[in-house]
């Protein structure tokens, strides 16, 4: 059999908050930072997804078809998209009609609501799935959650939601001796199907390839895996953003794939054809969450202090009177609120990584991060409950008046 080779790539672009004070709360309800915002998107749709995917097309068109490639893109991304780089939206749709490039589905918000009991995950991944539909003519069956983030208790409720495969890190602490260069089922629900993220080889392009990578070599280490399916899983922003055009990358990836394509017993595949052509050699046992980030690929990167802690906590006590509101101009807050880089930035742990994942860190400190999202939270909260205050005074004059 084959040897099944997986690119799967992340994009996904944070609403940036701007600097937002005490004394703003009650005053000021205009929360984003939006020329940041802009000037972020517009670098990164020129250095990155407008190259690219144009490389990605040309490579689909000269192979027919032999090359393929996944992606997933948060809700947050395209909204911004469509307001500062219609181009580069356009760029992605061109890719999907090819029929060689899988959306997956994810969370709209790139949140962490998988961490939360009630109804909030299942109702991000429904808006995301609709958006994939409306934005790119597809229907997902197969989700890769916000930073990977995986346990049994979560696969089993992607699995519920109809997915056939998911995507997750390729963890040592969870694999233990086995590889993860095989297809595997969720514990609590064996119809869905796990990928697993060669973590190895997927950082050898994202954060190493400046170490003087060229393809030749990365081809001998795909030669060596002992596996049937590696996928190689990645931010996008790492092909002109992380990795600079000027370091070669672009042209690392034409011929890698090039190569790939030529060699016998090597094939492209999408994540969900990968996941239908391969069985599943056994259950894996994820008893507690785990993520793509730092060695320990747990959930501390968000979650990891007191800071993050509080944060995530007043947040999600509010869900149920934002489901109420059913309002979208209260949801649109919501979602940038929900993103999980808004928690990343408030982290105070030591990062393997740290180089990679500071750049796009915008305050000098994790507490700066946490005073200036409460600040925006605090006045959120006011404006939410003073909202429903208002609902309920015009529900109860319908009623009079009837």
């Amino acid at each position: 059999m084959n040897k099944t080779i997986c690119f799967h790539f992340n994009v996904h672009q944070p609403l940036r908050l701007k600097t937002y004070r005490f004394f703003n709360m009650g005053k000021d309800h205009n929360y984003l930072d939006m020329s940041a915002n802009r000037a972020v998107v517009q670098r990164v749709a020129a250095d990155c997804y407008l190259p690219m995917n144009n490389l990605l097309l040309e490579l689909i068109e000269q192979y027919q078809g032999a090359f393929k490639v996944s992606f997933s893109i948060s809700g947050l991304a395209v909204e911004q998209l469509k307001h500062y780089a219609p181009e580069a939206l356009e760029s992605f749709k061109r890719l999907a009609a090819t029929g060689c490039v899988e959306f997956v589905a994810s969370t709209y918000s790139h949140s962490l609501s998988s961490l939360v009991e009630g109804k909030e995950f299942e109702q991000e991944v429904k808006a995301d799935v609709a958006l994939i539909k409306k934005e790119f003519g597809q229907t997902p069956t197969t989700f890769v959650n916000t930073e990977l983030i995986y346990s049994d208790v979560i696969g089993e409720r992607v699995g519920n939601m109809g997915f056939k495969a998911m995507i997750t890190e390729g963890a040592k602490h969870v694999l233990g001796w086995k590889s993860a260069d095989y297809i595997y089922a969720n514990a609590l629900n064996q119809k869905l199907r796990i990928a697993l993220r060669n973590y190895k080889l997927s950082d050898d392009i994202s954060l190493n390839f400046g170490c003087g990578i060229d393809a030749d070599q990365y081809m001998e280490w795909l030669r060596g895996v002992n596996g049937e399916v590696v996928n190689l899983v990645m931010g996008y922003d790492t092909f002109g953003e992380r990795q600079k055009g000027s370091t070669g990358i672009f042209d690392f990836m034409r011929a890698l794939i090039g190569k790939i394509v030529a060699t016998d017993g090597m094939e492209f595949a999408t994540v969900g054809e990968a996941t239908a052509a391969h069985q599943p050699i056994g259950v894996m046992h994820c008893p507690h969450p785990m993520s793509w980030t730092d060695e320990e690929r747990d959930i501390t990167a968000w979650l990891g202090n007191e800071l993050q802690n509080e944060a995530f906590t007043k947040l999600y006590d509010m869900q149920s009177n934002i489901h109420k509101l059913d309002s979208n101009d209260f949801d649109y807050v919501w979602n940038f609120m929900k993103a999980s880089d808004n928690f990343y930035y408030m982290a105070t742990k030591w990062f393997s990584d740290g180089d990679a994942q500071h750049y796009v860190n915008p305050y000098d400190s994790s507490y700066a991060a946490f005073i200036n999202y409460m600040n925006v939270l605090s006045d959120f909260q006011i404006e939410v409950e003073k909202a429903l205050e208002e609902k309920k005074a015009a529900k109860k004059k319908t009623t009079k008046t009837a």
